[in-house]
């Protein structure tokens, strides 16, 4: 790249020259807005919720993913809050940020900018894998925009490094992502699905024929956009990075400045975060309480959302509601 071309030109570019992909699915009751902010632009679901005056609610997914992972227990949970969920820059329907920033840094700034912009805070915010170290990094810099946090295997340092996980570890190298795509070039939309659901689901058999078609579409329509495997990439650099920092920095040290009643989640067939994290996040988040579903892999939103749910209830009955 040019010394004097501007972070994010080439992918923005590559965006802008893209043939048209797939419309993003909506699910019945939900909305789709984009919201322009200085250096990115965000797409955001929206369930309204069942009655006016509901504390706000945003939910931050992992890594590739986007905010349709968040669409049961948004159904769930809109009698309670107001529910938005994001895409994450470079995922869903949201494109790349001007800077190319993807470390966990920028996907915090990114959702402090849409906080902020929407004078939404405080809310109730949700993360799931690299969202879950998303939100642990904002509520520990912003205590001022986060009611509660419910975290959801959040991709937090460990040690010993699940082995399913380590090619996704691997993306973070250099040209690794571009040796992945042409090694798959082959592979057709079902078959990387079934790849995903065997990692991230505790059991894929309880993914219905309708949530499977549904994912294949996602799927094709992702791998349609020119800048994919750049976000998917980076994004996991992003996480390694984040793993390798110390001091006031770490995520450890910031989960322990996080203020507000958390509520962790874990899976016991977790294959990407050690259920034996558990323990170690209850003690660093000084107001948590703990919810592990033996059954659930990674995404327990998605697998279990009525426990998820309950338990999320369960931390708001404790706060008096709101």
């Amino acid at each position: 790249m040019s010394s004097t071309e501007l972070p994010g030109v080439r992918a923005a570019a590559a965006a802008a020259a893209a043939p048209t992909v797939s419309t993003v699915r909506v699910a019945e009751g939900e909305e789709l807005r984009s919201v322009a902010l200085p250096g990115l632009t965000l797409n955001v679901r929206t369930r309204p919720p069942e009655r006016t005056g509901l504390p706000p609610a945003l939910y931050v997914h992992g890594l590739g993913g986007s905010s349709q992972n968040w669409s049961a227990l948004m159904r769930l949970l809109q009698d309670v809050v107001d529910g938005e969920a994001v895409d994450l820059p470079g995922f869903g329907d949201s494109p790349p940020p001007d800077d190319g920033n993807y470390s966990v840094t920028g996907h915090a700034r990114a959702v402090i900018r849409l906080l902020d912009a929407g004078e939404r805070g405080p809310v109730h915010l949700f993360g799931n894998s690299l969202g879950g170290a998303v939100a642990t990094r904002v509520a520990a810099v912003r205590p001022d925009l986060v009611r509660t946090l419910t975290l959801i295997s959040p991709a937090l340092p460990e040690i010993r490094v699940q082995w399913p996980a380590v090619p996704t570890g691997l993306l973070a190298l250099p040209g690794v992502a571009s040796l992945f795509s042409r090694m798959t070039k082959d592979m057709t939309a079902e078959q990387r699905t079934l790849g995903v659901m065997a990692l991230c689901y505790g059991d894929p058999a309880r993914v219905s024929e309708a949530g499977f078609r549904e994912a294949v579409a996602e799927m094709e329509r992702r791998l349609e956009l020119p800048y994919f495997w750049d976000a998917m990439a980076r994004s996991a650099r992003g996480i390694v990075d984040a793993y390798t920092l110390g001091g006031q920095h770490g995520l450890w040290r910031q989960a322990e400045r996080v203020l507000a009643p958390t509520q962790l989640v874990y899976g016991g067939r977790d294959q990407l975060v050690s259920y034996r994290m558990a323990r170690r996040a209850s003690a660093a988040f000084r107001d948590s309480r703990l919810l592990t579903l033996p059954d659930a892999g990674h995404v327990a939103m998605m697998e279990y959302p009525e426990a998820v749910a309950q338990a999320f209830r369960e931390l708001l009955d404790e706060r008096g509601g709101s």
